[in-house]
């Protein structure tokens, strides 16, 4: 009887250690330990930088097999930030993301790809100005530990690039402004 036991929970062991251990975690919004941050040609003579100051979201995460991650953003559409009161109000209008109409942005992975040591292609569906398409954001992992209030924190820098068009946005500067890219930092606090 004993020796039954013993190779159950040596085979349960087993079985247990195999499966993916995602850690869950919250992004770090409140200590400002995270970014939304967008770049675009202003008529291909300067770039215009941008964020977003008002976003929240989760990630699952295990340095052991990163195909296991999951990664889930919701952004407010009307904290677009180009340091520009004017401007701000021209992007927030229908010209470009419609903020009356779609308050929000999310964007929700569907896999994640290992491309190196520490590195990763996160493919999700990004809800942008009411449509949906799968975008690619390129992932870096900057690195994990606890931090010094007692929590366990992990940090991750990302890029993408959308084409307007692509997400109905009808203003149109230009051929050197027809895409934006994305530029996405993020710090997680373990659940």
């Amino acid at each position: 009887m004993l020796k039954k036991t013993f190779t159950a929970l040596v085979l349960g062991s087993a079985l247990f250690a195999g499966q993916a251990m995602a850690a869950d975690y919250t992004i770090d919004k409140k200590g400002q330990h995270a970014f939304v941050n967008f770049k675009i040609s202003h008529l291909g003579y300067s770039w215009l930088w941008g964020r977003f100051n008002d976003f929240d979201g989760t990630f699952s995460f295990d340095a052991e097999q990163p195909e296991a991650s999951k990664v889930e953003v919701t952004l407010q559409t009307a904290s677009v930030d180009s340091n520009h009161a004017e401007r701000d109000k021209h992007l927030r209008s229908e010209d470009f993301l419609n903020v009356s109409e779609h308050p929000t942005a999310t964007f929700k992975s569907t896999s994640v790809r290992s491309t190196g040591e520490g590195t990763a292609d996160i493919t999700g569906d990004l809800t942008l100005n009411g449509v949906t398409k799968p975008v690619v954001i390129t992932a870096k992992f900057i690195g994990e530990g606890k931090d010094p209030w007692g929590g366990y924190r992990a940090g991750f820098e990302g890029t993408t690039t959308l084409q307007l068009k692509d997400f109905d946005i009808k203003m149109d500067l230009g051929p050197a402004s027809q895409s934006v890219d994305l530029i996405i930092s993020v710090e997680g606090v373990r659940q």
